[in-house]
């Protein structure tokens, strides 16, 4: 018995021995080391617009991650500025802790930056991408100044509630859809091209909505050389459903022989307005004697009959002319049914020797005309608002003169405020496209990057 027992406690023993040593190996072996992997950055977009002084400029989103890291441990800045005084390191900021970060910059100054945008993973590992970026020069009040980006040749608006604007750009045939209170990209953009059977730009000059159908109008004139283009002899339509952020176009109808129509009429109305010598080979559309249209609305009370209004020419075509307006008493059923337009007597109007670049209407039957030159190149001319009633014969009365020391000339209306009401504010959209926003010599137009191209939308308050 004593030695069996002996042999169990020896046993017993050498156990407890043995699980204590592997426990001893245990923690003096070394420890498997946590390895990260490179980190990885993207940018929402590769280039970026600001301007001095701004409100609320465009913002890039950036995308980060690293395997074997948490990404809250990343950090992200700007590490390099290839040209400071636009914008150096310090002007970027970051703000989120998550895998998607939101950049903003502050311009200090007109021109280009090519900015180092640099994610710091853990294990030291960095990764970058370069932020290219543009700032345009301040503007008079900078906060009620918003920017759409994308495109600088805005030529019509329609306001689709919430908040939000489609707006149509000359030099193509995309209709964007903005936020009216921001300075950004559009949230949808559409080209009916194909469904219009057009190559080229229709020249969008003017827009209105009634219901839920958007008319559109080309500027049915010649080219700046002169030239006959068949898609600017172009009216088309689209239907609207939802409203704000969610708003969406679909195709409608169009009608390609509205200009055809106005010159016949106006021949056979003794040329009074002088159509047929406008539109000849050879006339450029923007002069005071040329053909134009850049306006689009309603009558009072009426879902038939729409104004025409031109920019060139002026009646009678000579410096201190009227302005003129021409009823279609059809509209509707010459884009529902391909009907020929039917015309009523034109309408002039005493603009101070202005011609018409936008008309807009609100619920309440009161016009806004944005009135400006008939000239192609008047981005420094005089511009004004004038308020209406729309029934001929009626004077329109000047609600405010507008400011031409900026960049842009004054192109569209988004919507009409109660005109009856003390602080009415109305916001206008500018045509960018001649404008050189950065200081190389540049016009917008021929910007590479869309990102740099835009439009300055801006707040006014009538008087």
């Amino acid at each position: 018995m004593k030695t069996q027992h002996v042999k169990t406690m020896k046993k017993t023993w050498l156990g407890a021995a043995g699980i204590a040593a592997l426990l001893v190996a245990a923690t003096t072996l070394p420890a498997q080391a946590v390895t990260y992997g490179t980190p990885t950055i993207s940018l929402s977009a590769s280039a970026l617009s600001g301007a001095v002084g701004a409100v609320g400029d465009p913002t890039v989103k950036v995308t980060v991650a690293q395997s074997g890291a948490d990404v809250s441990a990343l950090t992200v800045s700007a590490s390099a500025s290839s040209k400071a005084s636009v914008a150096g390191t310090g002007d970027v900021s970051v703000t989120g802790a998550g895998a998607v970060r939101q950049l903003a910059v502050t311009a200090r100054g007109r021109g280009y930056t090519n900015l180092t945008v640099k994610v710091t993973g853990l294990g030291g590992k960095t990764a970058t991408k370069t932020l290219y970026y543009a700032a345009s020069g301040a503007v008079q009040n900078p906060a009620d100044a918003r920017y759409f980006t994308g495109a600088s040749d805005s030529s019509a608006a329609v306001d689709v509630g919430g908040g939000y604007t489609v707006v149509a750009d000359d030099e193509s045939n995309v209709l964007r859809l903005y936020d009216r209170a921001n300075s950004a990209a559009p949230v949808r953009t559409w080209d009916f091209s194909a469904q219009l059977g057009v190559t080229k730009e229709v020249d969008i000059e003017g827009a209105t909505l009634i219901g839920s159908t958007i008319y559109w109008t080309g500027s049915l004139g010649n080219n700046k050389d002169g030239e006959y283009k068949a898609p600017r002899n172009t009216v088309f339509t689209t239907t609207l459903s939802g409203s704000g952020s969610t708003a969406q176009l679909a195709y409608g109808r169009s009608y390609k022989k509205l200009r055809d129509d106005l010159v016949a009429w106006d021949t056979a109305n003794g040329n009074r307005y002088g159509f047929a010598a406008g539109t000849a080979a050879g006339e450029a559309p923007k002069q005071i004697d040329g053909f134009n249209v850049e306006g689009l609305e309603f009558a009072p009370g009426s879902t038939t009959t729409a104004y025409l209004g031109f920019r060139a020419p002026l009646a009678p075509a000579v410096p201190g002319g009227k302005a003129l307006v021409v009823p279609v008493t059809n509209f509707d059923k010459v884009l529902s049914t391909g009907a020929k337009a039917v015309f009523g007597a034109g309408i002039e109007l005493d603009l101070g020797g202005l011609a018409i670049r936008d008309i807009r209407k609100n619920a309440a039957d009161q016009y806004l005309i944005l009135a400006g030159s008939w000239a192609a190149d008047d981005n420094s001319d005089l511009y004004a608002l004038y308020q209406w009633d729309g029934i001929p014969g009626h004077a329109p009365v000047k609600r405010a003169d507008l400011p031409t020391t900026d960049p842009g000339g004054w192109e569209a209306i988004v919507a009409v405020p109660d005109l009856s009401a003390a602080g009415a504010r109305v916001q206008l959209i500018t045509d960018s496209g001649s404008a050189d926003l950065y200081g190389d010599g540049t016009e917008a137009k021929d910007l590479t990057r869309p990102e740099w191209k835009k439009s300055r939308a801006a707040w006014f308050t009538l008087n």
